[in-house]
């Protein structure tokens, strides 16, 4: 738990994997960038390598054939990192979870702390959720 605490002393760098999502949520994390929503004043801040995040954001359905680059991925991170499933897609499957390539929700591929449900989740979902996550590791 020490290490977890110590992780949140700073700013928490996110990390964005669209497993081949329909880029709604993908906007919707873009958006909570925005000056409008202003993620970064809870210190979350969008990094472009996972050697240098916190948390893992994770969007769209987990298909088969991503399965060993999102393991790859998870295993590169930092520990420890916080997995958090935004989306119907990656924490369900919703429409596409009889598709033949359907691999599961994320939660069956890796570890999940956090889940942020829609369809796509609005900005202050992806927030709250967020802020959820954080208070939840620091109690």
């Amino acid at each position: 738990m020490f290490e977890k605490t110590k992780t949140l002393t700073k700013s928490l760098f996110a990390f964005h994997v669209g497993a081949s999502a329909c880029n709604n949520c993908d906007i919707e994390i873009l958006d909570c960038l925005t000056p409008k929503y202003d993620l970064e004043r809870f210190g979350v801040v969008l990094v472009g390598s996972i050697r240098h995040a916190d948390i893992l954001l994770v969007t769209g359905v987990v298909n088969k054939k991503i399965i060993p680059k999102l393991k790859k991925i998870y295993e590169q991170a930092p520990r420890p990192c916080f997995v958090v499933a935004i989306g119907g897609c990656s924490c369900s499957g919703i429409t596409f979870r009889d598709s033949y390539n359907f691999a599961g929700p994320l939660d069956k591929i890796i570890p999940v702390d956090a889940y942020i449900p829609g369809c796509p989740p609005k900005p202050e979902a992806i927030i709250a959720g967020l802020a959820k996550l954080i208070n939840s590791v620091k109690s």
